[in-house]
């Protein structure tokens, strides 16, 4: 055929190559091989734990699987985190300090400076990254918040989602948190989970434990040679506060004697365990303005009852995650593989003071109170007391409880005292831990990854996917692991959150509690000697000035090496400006009928902060019924649905609160149907709807939900998961529309006059007095 003949066999590819198949070597390239001792690794994060929840910390709250764990393995006393969940995260993941990994605050503000960039950097790479390139099945499980709110939409871009980076699989929520027993969206891999209703008796936490043993269990049985790292973050016990009912029954009256008795019960505990050093002195109730205390017994009886009722929410939900941890583990004895499993438990941050001093039944509701006046309603609270823990409740317990969560430390979650990153962390791995006990040595998140990296004889590169990796900022615990005497050598830790400074170094912190619209200074800085004073009660700064200025320039060095600054002066700007890249969000939008719920982020743009209105095209028949559209969920929301009678009925959800205009029946051949909202200012709206041009209700004065609510995003010709209405939902269902309904139309009108993006140069103004 024209062909020429070879001349004989010669050398390529990486072996013989003859003529034929028969007369030619074979070769593959290579794949990454872990050694056939290679450990699987298993990391569980909780969210919100405060040090003193777990029954091995010195809690009444019973978790018999983490006791055992710890028992048998490495409980960690110093152990510390950041004090909020995104940073954390970051840290955890990449072994790199959170501001120079892009995650300096919460994924839910993009401000535009690269240390708050609401996503992970290019170059960092995540412990998935690293791990499946060494060979790993890679699995995440559960919250990720480490996506831009304007990434989080099914259209992407999903650069900064789990599996873009190095998860093989992921199956959770993107978001902060979720209602648990109806998530307002899951996701598995990179898709949207499309499902209207979810049934009877669904709880995330075993929903999400399902997936993570299923996965575990068809990885083992695909390749059982190949070891798999599986990030576990819980979304409990993260507000709104959640539980099943039978997990609620067993802590029912475990709390009527307070906060105060609490604290010292645990302390006792934790005393008597050996957790705390000698003379560890319990901090005194928080006392500092705005994040004060009340003693317990000065308060009614009702609000007793009440604030006991929401502690024991927040304990069931700690002993579901403990069951949670116990059917994981039975998993992977039953499989064989426990032995030689890495077993991680720690919390991303210290207990939470969101629910401020009164705590709520109406989570979203509180997160705007500091943004509208008298809006809070505690006789409201109070007369919910039933539905605490239930799905239609948004439950978030008062600051006093989160005090006793954090026992023995002062203040919460987002301050950097130790009460906000002080935790409690467990390593268990038989086939290769030394021995089990104790270890009190000081640590920190971003130890995890080059000790796991150590413990596994993976090594992490420093140049991947064609970037220069920064390099990691934590110190193995591996030397600590094998010898409890030993010092850990990893040197000094800064800590920034909202404002709030920390810096440790050895035996000696430094750290401040950051008023909002105040200068930062050196005159903010306190001084505690951690050796001695565990709790920091004794500042020590007039008496060390030379220590403080020690340590100020220590924490100034590492500010700016880690893209700390800009610091977040209070003014509440970096809420407001937002990213180029969120104009197309705030543009009008048709939604064709069928299509799923959209995204929470961009449902949002559409209405917050402003008027809007929402355009129904349809050709309406007699008898057809069903929802019209639906935005929002039980924490608030509004819905337009067609009732029995052919009855056009609004509701809206003033986070919690219903209010319902009946706007009479809708004629046979109707072709449209117009809800037009005003929002003329002090968080207000003004409602109108229409038929087929003539107005057939209005009110006034509703609420405007802002801040994350409505959460649950907009769905067309049904009202999916949580209702927005729970009465309709009792009576119908999700309630999908019978006749022909097109599209609904959303376009997004004038800003409210005090909407936020209204005053962006005002607030630049007044924190530029901070500069």
């Amino acid at each position: 055929m024209g062909s020429s003949e070879p001349a004989g066999p010669y050398e390529g590819f990486g072996g013989k190559v003859g003529r034929t198949f028969a007369g030619s070597e074979s070769w593959w390239p290579e794949r990454p091989a872990p050694g056939p001792d290679a450990p699987n690794i298993v990391v569980v994060l909780a969210d919100d734990l405060g040090f003193a929840d777990l029954g091995c910390y010195g809690s009444e709250i019973p978790t018999p699987n983490l006791d055992r764990l710890a028992a048998g393995g490495l409980q960690f006393t110093n152990f510390h985190v950041t004090p909020m969940c995104s940073p954390t995260r970051a840290a955890l993941l990449t072994g790199v300090n959170p501001h120079r990994a892009g995650a300096g605050h919460v994924a839910n503000s993009d401000p535009g400076f690269p240390g708050y960039a609401a996503e992970l950097a290019d170059d960092v790479a995540t412990a998935a990254e690293v791990f499946r390139d060494a060979g790993y099945h890679t699995i995440a499980i559960g919250k990720w918040h480490l996506t831009k709110d304007s990434d989080l939409s099914d259209a992407g871009p999903r650069h900064s989602w789990p599996c873009q980076r190095g998860f093989d699989r992921y199956y959770g929520v993107l978001d902060a948190f979720t209602n648990l027993h109806h998530p307002h969206r899951l996701v598995e891999d990179n898709h949207t989970v499309e499902l209207d209703q979810y049934p009877d008796g669904y709880f995330v936490t075993d929903d999400l434990t399902d997936r993570a043993i299923g996965m575990i269990r068809q990885a083992k049985a695909s390749n059982p040679s190949q070891p798999f790292l599986c990030y576990f973050a819980h979304i409990a016990v993260h507000a709104p506060l959640q539980c099943k009912p039978e997990d609620l029954e067993r802590h029912r009256g475990n709390y009527d004697a307070g906060w105060d008795a609490l604290r010292e019960a645990r302390h006792r505990r934790q005393v008597e365990l050996g957790l705390l050093p000698p003379g560890t002195t319990l901090a005194p109730r928080n006392a500092e303005e705005g994040d004060d205390v009340p003693p317990w017994d000065d308060l009614d009886p009702a609000d007793q009852a009440l604030y006991a009722r929401y502690m024991e929410v927040y304990a069931a939900m700690v002993d579901n995650v403990d069951q949670s941890v116990g059917r994981l583990y039975a998993a992977l004895e039953e499989l064989g593989e426990a032995d030689n499993t890495i077993f991680l438990f720690l919390s991303d941050n210290g207990a939470s003071r969101e629910g401020e001093a009164l705590g709520t039944t109406s989570y979203f509701r509180t997160l705007v109170s500091k943004n509208v006046k008298d809006i809070e309603d505690h006789d409201f609270d109070r007369s919910r007391i039933d539905l605490a823990g239930g799905p239609q409740a948004l439950v978030h317990y008062p600051r006093g409880w989160a005090m006793a969560s954090n026992t023995p430390f002062r203040l919460y979650k987002i301050n950097t005292h130790a009460g906000g990153h002080s935790v409690p962390f467990i390593l268990h791995w038989p086939q290769g831990q030394a021995e089990a006990g104790r270890r009190d040595q000081w640590a920190h998140v971003t130890d995890l990854l080059p000790t796991l990296c150590e413990l596994a004889g993976v090594s992490r590169p420093e140049v991947r996917a064609g970037h220069v990796l920064q390099p990691v900022d934590g110190t193995s615990l591996a030397p600590v692991l094998a010898d409890g005497s030993r010092r850990h050598e990893r040197g000094a830790q800064y800590l920034e959150m909202s404002g709030h400074r920390g810096y440790y170094d050895g035996d000696w912190e430094i750290v401040t509690r950051h008023q909002p619209l105040t200068e930062f200074g050196d005159h903010e800085w306190e001084l505690y000697h951690l050796a001695e004073d565990r709790t920091e009660l004794h500042d020590l700064a007039a008496e060390h000035p030379d220590k403080v200025a020690e340590l100020a320039a220590g924490w100034e060095a590492e500010a700016r090496r880690n893209q700390v600054y800009p610091l977040d002066e209070g003014s509440r700007l970096r809420y407001v400006v937002r990213p180029v890249y969120d104009e197309p969000l705030q543009q009008p939008v048709r939604i064709v009928a069928g299509t799923h719920t959209l995204e929470r982020y961009r449902s949002q743009m559409l209405i917050q902060w402003r008027s809007f209105t929402v355009d129904v095209d349809l050709r309406f028949g007699a008898g057809d019924r069903g929802v019209l559209f639906s935005h929002g969920d039980q924490g608030g929301g509004y819905v337009l649905y067609v009732d029995d009678g052919d009855e056009l009925v609004f509701v809206h959800n003033g986070y919690g609160v219903p209010t319902t205009l009946r706007c009479g029946p809708v004629p046979d051949g109707c072709s449209s149907v117009r809800l037009a909202v005003t929002a003329p200012g002090n968080w207000r709206w003004d409602v109108a709807v229409s038929v087929d041009g003539s107005v057939r209700g209005s009110v006034g004065d509703l609420v405007m939900l802002g801040a994350m609510a409505p959460f649950e995003g907009i769905n067309v010709g049904i009202d999916r998961r949580s209702p927005v209405s729970w009465e309709l939902s009792q009576r119908h269902g999700p309630f999908p529309f019978t006749g022909h309904l097109r599209a609904v139309t959303y376009t997004p009108g004038e800003p409210a006059p005090d909407a936020g993006s209204n005053f962006v140069d005002l607030l630049r103004e007044m924190g530029l007095r901070y500069e």
